[in-house]
């Protein structure tokens, strides 16, 4: 038996040499591939304006997975809310909740996913939008779980009986950590976007502060991080290179789709761009599946955690799904998901 909960968290990257759509496809097969592994949740994020992560309608693509899955939960990691009215949220995330009863997770975070003249697009008073948001979780809260508020009830209504979708607070500070404790909400702390950099701070302040709610009597915390696992540690650094040649180049405000590690292997790294590899290999999970399972698991025992979100990079299709094949081999996710299988 699995004694870790794994997740996936796809950002539905583009790869140079293939077109974007082809990012939002694989992300598709990738769901139907982690769900037959035994992946407890498969969540997609939302970005807007990137060349690299094209995932920009989180709530289209969870209506295609739950068409192409039965048992794993979809969700969102997550709705930019400020950018949207709560109750429009609310009504898609009602219809996915029809579509697939009891396997919806409705992850939420105030950041704008891109650039600020991209979220005056979206939305001309996304600067004023965000003061809101802890109100905006409030109307969300109650009109996706099907309550009547302010006068008006986000359709459809859910099944007698059924559970509505599951609301998380997305975050990378202690502002996220702060309001899912205030609102007794699930948290997840996006650990591979700042490094790890004030996890224990966040998480401790969620733990302390946590107001139990009816369905979450007992805080719910995880952590979503970046992980790649190949058969030797030589073809993982390999297949890493995509993602340590993206970060060098965002530090420089150059964007583009995800590199072939060839190319990147070919091209070499400068003087100038050593220690700054040096320091993100220091931090990997990267290696053979012994090396990141150990890593995963120091890591939730130091933070107390259940479960983990694991986001992978690679260029190649193949890599990726080969890394979330051995990670659930290495954690029993099968007997977990199946306790009958052989």
């Amino acid at each position: 038996m699995s004694e870790i909960a794994l997740s996936v968290l796809d950002q539905s990257v583009s790869c140079a040499g293939r077109d974007e759509g082809d990012a939002l496809r694989d992300t598709l097969d990738l769901a139907v591939h982690c769900e037959a592994l035994g992946y407890r949740r498969f969540w997609v994020s939302e970005h807007h304006g990137l060349p690299t992560i094209v995932g920009s309608a989180p709530e289209i693509l969870m209506a295609a997975i739950a068409a192409r899955t039965h048992r794993i939960r979809i969700g969102s990691a997550g709705v930019m809310l400020p950018h949207y009215s709560a109750l429009k949220v609310a009504e898609q995330f009602r219809v996915l909740d029809a579509l697939a009863p009891g396997r919806i997770d409705l992850g939420v975070g105030r950041a704008p996913g891109g650039d600020m003249r991209t979220a005056m697009a979206l939305n001309p008073n996304a600067a004023q939008a965000v003061d809101g948001f802890p109100q905006q979780v409030l109307d969300l809260q109650a009109w996706s779980s099907g309550r009547r508020h302010q006068g008006i009830t986000a359709h459809p209504l859910p099944a007698a009986g059924g559970s509505p979708p599951e609301l998380w607070i997305l975050g990378s500070s202690d502002y996220g950590a702060q309001l899912a404790a205030h609102l007794g909400l699930p948290y997840a702390f996006a650990y591979f976007f700042m490094d790890g950099q004030g996890v224990e701070q966040a998480l401790d302040l969620y733990r302390r502060l946590y107001r139990p709610s009816e369905r979450h009597p007992e805080p719910q915390p995880t952590i979503c991080i970046w992980a790649l696992a190949a058969d030797t540690a030589e073809q993982a650094q390999h297949h890493a290179l995509g993602r340590e040649r993206w970060r060098l180049d965002r530090q420089r405000g150059v964007l583009g789709p995800l590199q072939a590690p060839d190319v990147i292997a070919a091209r070499g790294y400068t003087a100038e761009e050593w220690p700054t590899i040096e320091a993100l290999r220091g931090r990997a999970l990267v290696g053979t599946v012994d090396q990141v399972a150990t890593g995963m698991r120091g890591l939730a025992a130091s933070l107390g955690l259940g479960e983990l979100v694991v986001n992978t990079w690679a260029h190649d299709p193949a890599a990726r799904r080969h890394s979330y094949a051995l990670l659930a081999r290495e954690f029993g996710l099968l007997e977990t998901t199946n306790p009958s299988k052989p």
